[in-house]
């Protein structure tokens, strides 16, 4: 696709502008437009978690991987229970 000569692109924009269903947008909108990579992935989460490295034994992996989906969030789960229940003793 070209882009549109100085003519065309008048006459676009002529147009636009005559569209009375089409409003320009105000400087506030533009103000509060971001980029659209910045909307894109997983939602922030309000529970930050610490990315590290750790080596489990293999029968233990094996054993989450085969809960299925979401398997790394009941570990942490798991984990967490056995936080709470030594913490208390």
């Amino acid at each position: 696709m070209a882009m549109p000569t100085v003519e065309e692109d008048k006459a676009i924009t002529a147009a636009a502008r005559s569209d009375p269903d089409v409003q320009p947008l105000t400087p506030k909108q533009l103000k509060s437009m971001v980029p659209l990579r910045t909307l894109r992935g997983r939602p922030k989460s309000d529970n930050k978690k610490l990315l590290v490295s750790v080596r489990y034994s293999p029968e233990v992996v094996a054993y989450f991987k085969s809960t299925g989906e979401g398997w790394q969030s009941r570990m942490d789960e798991a984990l967490r229970e056995y936080v709470e229940q030594h913490r208390a003793a």
